[in-house]
């Protein structure tokens, strides 16, 4: 199987936010190339919120270019299988962390925001990945820094979009 035929089956297993969805479905069957940075329409991208629930927080990255707090994730790989490996190598790279694990359930949130050109918007397909509390990070090449922030901090450091990766992982985790 295809990166792009797991793409579509994981986006039409997904049931939350059903118009975001199906514009990311609309994108894939207009775009063959969808997947991919060179795809001028936008692409998709896979990223994944670092949690360790034991300690109830989350680690961010500060975007070297964006400047931004945000979850770790990015463009996939010819050699990603599939969204979710691709999600969990971006956050691996990201974090300096190994043995992160994702959320059972698939994806947690989609999220589409516009990017500066040449392309004009990725769409996010956003997951969580478990980290153990004794967990040690680094930071990448892409970060400034990589940083642990209690859930209650998040709100304040990062915007809407994380904060809302947050809650969704949150009610996942039933916490």
């Amino acid at each position: 199987m295809s990166l792009h035929d797991d793409a579509v089956l994981v986006l039409k297993a997904y049931q939350d936010q059903p118009e975001l969805r199906d514009a990311y479905l609309e994108h894939l069957a207009a775009h063959p190339d969808g997947l991919w940075k060179a795809c001028g329409a936008g692409h998709v991208t896979a990223s994944a919120l670092v949690v360790d629930p034991e300690r109830g927080r989350v680690l961010l990255t500060l975007h070297r270019k964006l400047r931004m707090w945000l979850q770790m994730g990015g463009h996939c790989e010819p050699g990603d299988a599939t969204l979710a490996a691709a999600a969990l190598r971006e956050a691996t790279e990201e974090s300096g962390v190994t043995g992160l694990t994702l959320l059972a359930g698939g994806p947690v949130r989609l999220d589409r925001h516009p990017i500066p050109p040449p392309c004009h918007c990725h769409f996010d397909v956003q997951y969580a990945a478990l980290a153990a509390p004794d967990a040690v990070h680094a930071v990448s090449d892409e970060s400034l820094d990589v940083r642990w922030f209690l859930y209650d901090e998040v709100p304040s450091v990062a915007d809407d979009s994380v904060v809302r990766l947050l809650h969704a992982t949150r009610a996942r985790l039933g916490t």
